[in-house]
């Protein structure tokens, strides 16, 4: 009991964590575009070529130790990374607002569909009707804005697919390589940032940036840069102790709660179907989390009950002999 409550507040802290440095990436980041123009795949790059570097520091210190790992289990996550990276800004750039946001919530099921038919793990009915609600509230945010084009669907659809296998790859390579989070993204960050740094010249013109970026911008990115170090583990943490669908759904109440900020803060304008979407987005998170806590008191149950039944078994056989 013990054991489950440190685990229970590590995640919280962990969801707690990734939701303060992921708003707080998105502003740095919005402010690095907009002042100076600093292209995204490039500061994806510097992300992780910074988060290779800290977490080389944290081994030096003796954070954690690190754990050799054959390059055949880091390749498929380090590519499905690049992918994730490369195929969600062409989406971007190809499609509304309105559907890149649509398509980019589509990861949820997607992830259900995969570990169902591919890895064999099914959700219950309860955790899966829990995400139409979600789905519902994300479509009612932005159908105003829903557009399709050729291309666009295309890059839309395949980085749908690329992004939620490199969050099942996630937390499955730290079960089947017997890693941590830190463990596992110490040899993926540096060899994702190896990978990146041979793809992004075709789309940005990366060896021009130098030149041009004042000590203020440089001061920015490097920033940006360490925050992003807090992301990339807290995500790495919270599949790992969790599952890629909690992630998920994680990552959708922070998009309400950025939506929420923008309408109190800045007195962003919102429509009624917004509001109304919002309102279901957040019901289906809660529903997903009581279903979860419901599992998991009934998993302990009967965890319970198979463990005194094997403790009165053994006395009997113990006595017998």
């Amino acid at each position: 009991l013990p054991d489950r409550r440190i685990m229970t507040v590590g995640v919280g802290a962990s969801i707690a964590l990734n939701m303060f440095s992921s708003i707080s990436v998105v502003l740095l980041n919005k402010l690095v575009y907009v002042r100076y123009g600093f292209p995204s795949m490039t500061l994806t790059l510097v992300h992780f070529a910074v988060t290779s570097l800290a977490l080389h520091c944290c081994a030096r210190l003796g954070v954690f130790s690190p754990k050799s790992l054959p390059l055949r289990d880091l390749l498929p996550l380090s590519a499905s990374f690049c992918g994730f990276v490369v195929l969600t800004n062409l989406s971007l750039q190809s499609n509304t607002i309105g559907t890149y946001q649509v398509a980019k919530a589509m990861t949820t099921p997607t992830i259900l569909f995969i570990q169902a038919y591919y890895y064999k793990k099914h959700a219950s009915l309860k955790v899966k009707l829990t995400v139409i609600p979600v789905m519902l509230g994300i479509f009612m945010n932005f159908c105003y804005d829903v557009r399709f084009n050729v291309l666009g669907t295309v890059f839309a659809a395949v980085g749908v697919l690329v992004t939620a296998i490199y969050q099942i790859l996630v937390g499955t390579k730290q079960s089947e390589c017997h890693v941590n989070s830190m463990q596992l993204l110490y040899y993926q960050a540096p060899l994702s940032s190896l990978m990146l740094a041979c793809v992004v010249p075709f789309f940005e013109p990366v060896f021009s940036l130098p030149w041009s970026l004042t000590l203020e911008a440089m001061v920015l990115v490097l920033c940006s840069a360490l925050v992003a170090f807090m992301v990339n583990l807290s995500i790495y943490w919270i599949i790992g102790k969790t599952s890629p669908l909690t992630y998920n759904m994680v990552g959708h109440s922070k998009f309400c709660i950025t939506l929420v900020g923008g309408l109190v803060i800045f007195k962003d304008p919102v429509s009624t179907n917004q509001v109304l979407g919002m309102a279901s987005t957040f019901c289906g998170i809660l529903l997903y989390t009581r279903v979860k806590m419901r599992e998991q008191e009934q998993q302990q149950v009967e965890q319970k009950h198979v463990a005194t039944r094997d403790g009165v078994i053994y006395n009997r056989t113990a006595q017998s002999v």
